[in-house]
């Protein structure tokens, strides 16, 4: 019974230690690296970066940690930077969205002031 039991926790670690390991496909690597954006946490002003593949139809929204839209932004270029005189400290969290609402990318930044 008990080599029973150390096969079975053998096998039911090297299936989890399996799927632990996926490897990383192009798809997910490009999906990263769509928007860059700097500083963070930011003072004065936040820079977006758009690398290829990026959109003009696109829009960048921009939500307080309540929700709430407190910037967008429509027909972005490549660098897109927002002033932060009308935000408040606290945690952000933008949007990328292509022309259909579907959100391409998501993530959160900090201002600090």
């Amino acid at each position: 019974m008990k080599k029973f039991v150390y096969i079975l926790i053998f096998t039911f670690g090297l299936t989890f230690t399996s799927f632990s390991q996926t490897p990383q496909t192009s798809e997910n690597v490009s999906e990263a690296i769509l928007v860059k954006f700097y500083p963070n946490p930011a003072t004065s002003a936040i820079n977006f970066d758009f690398a290829r593949g990026y959109n003009k139809s696109y829009s960048l929204l921009v939500f307080n940690f309540m929700g709430k839209l407190v910037y967008d932004v429509k027909n972005m270029t490549s660098k897109v930077t927002i002033p932060l005189t009308d935000f408040y400290r606290g945690i952000y969290i933008f949007q990328l969205r292509d022309k259909n609402s579907a959100i391409l990318k998501t993530g959160k930044f900090q201002v600090i002031k």
